[in-house]
């Protein structure tokens, strides 16, 4: 499912018009991926929690010539899911 997928979906469901539900979820993608580059943490209960993880700067050996590199550290977005949705996954409930 794609975000205008997503629309249709919530146009559909709510009875709004296409062109206002693509923009409340172009929004709320928004304000979220703001959030994640702010470093905050996103949390939707009965969905899972979106966070940003850091990865701390190291030296690495290259395998083929076995020269050690420095790597930079990361930041990467990390998305845990919320257990009751794990359960319901896995036809625990």
């Amino acid at each position: 499912m794609n975000k205008a997928d997503l629309a249709k979906e919530l146009a559909k469901r709510k009875g709004i018009s296409l062109r206002k539900a693509y923009a409340i979820v172009c929004a709320t993608f928004e304000v979220m991926k703001e959030e994640i580059l702010n470093g905050n943490k996103i949390e939707i209960r009965g969905l899972g929690t979106f966070r940003l993880k850091r990865r701390p700067g190291r030296f690495v050996r290259n395998p083929k010539t076995g020269i050690e590199v420095y790597v930079k550290e990361k930041y990467f977005p990390r998305f845990k899911v919320a257990k009751s949705l794990k359960k319901k996954l896995n036809g625990m409930e």
